[in-house]
């Protein structure tokens, strides 16, 4: 993936008046309200998240080109338009995004990752926000490349599981938001296991709340709550 783009994941629960509607009612529902998001974005997927989480039920992931220093606005007022008449129903409970660019410590090698509008997604996906200690940005940047050597070495020894990494730093609480793709979950856990002994490891200063979520097509998604 080349190209620079705008991923937004907002993560909802349904009301009691959705689980309240009769089942047509909901069904006609979903449908407007996935075909409201679709007008928002280049590219909308939705994920199942409950039961991996008890504070959301599904994920909406809206991806787009980022064109200009207008795209973030126009994308914002359009998510909000296709949303907001549905409050009644459903209730945004978090919300991470961020842009993608390349990356410094990659250097001129082409990085291996997930591409959020045209590739093919996984059956599994998971998403944390991503906080680096002071310590981190005060080190010298053969210090931190060397580290970061270290974590890219350990990646590329699994290269079933995809990443997408979003900068979104002084435009959220966090610094990044980190995305992985997986058909294998226990394969996951075990680079994440390995990640954990890192050199840079304790320059971390946050990676919480991890969010699990399944793939379904959109429309899938959403009949599992009809």
């Amino acid at each position: 993936m080349s190209r620079r783009t705008l991923n937004h994941f907002a993560f909802f629960r349904f009301r009691k008046a959705h689980e309240t509607m009769a089942a047509e009612d909901r069904a006609q529902f979903h449908r407007r309200w996935l075909e409201a998001l679709r007008s928002a974005a280049a590219q909308v997927e939705v994920y199942q998240v409950f039961p991996t989480r008890a504070d959301a039920d599904i994920l909406v992931w809206s991806a787009l080109p980022y064109e200009d220093d207008q795209t973030p606005r126009h994308f914002f007022e359009a998510f909000a338009k296709a949303t907001l008449p549905f409050r009644r129903y459903v209730k945004s409970t978090e919300i991470l995004w961020g842009m993608t660019r390349p990356s410094p410590y990659v250097g001129g090698k082409k990085p291996r990752g997930m591409d959020p509008i045209e590739g093919k997604r996984q059956s599994y996906l998971t998403l944390y926000p991503f906080v680096k200690t002071a310590e981190w940005y005060g080190m010298g940047r053969e210090a931190r490349q060397g580290m970061m050597n270290e974590h890219i070495r350990i990646g590329r020894q699994f290269p079933e599981v995809d990443q997408l990494l979003l900068y979104s730093f002084g435009l959220q609480d966090q610094e990044f938001v980190v995305v992985y793709e997986m058909e294998d979950l226990p394969r996951y856990s075990e680079l994440v296991s390995q990640l954990r002994g890192c050199d840079g490891r304790p320059f971390t200063e946050r990676d919480t709340p991890i969010y699990t979520a399944v793939h379904h097509a959109a429309e899938d998604t959403l009949a599992l709550w009809e």
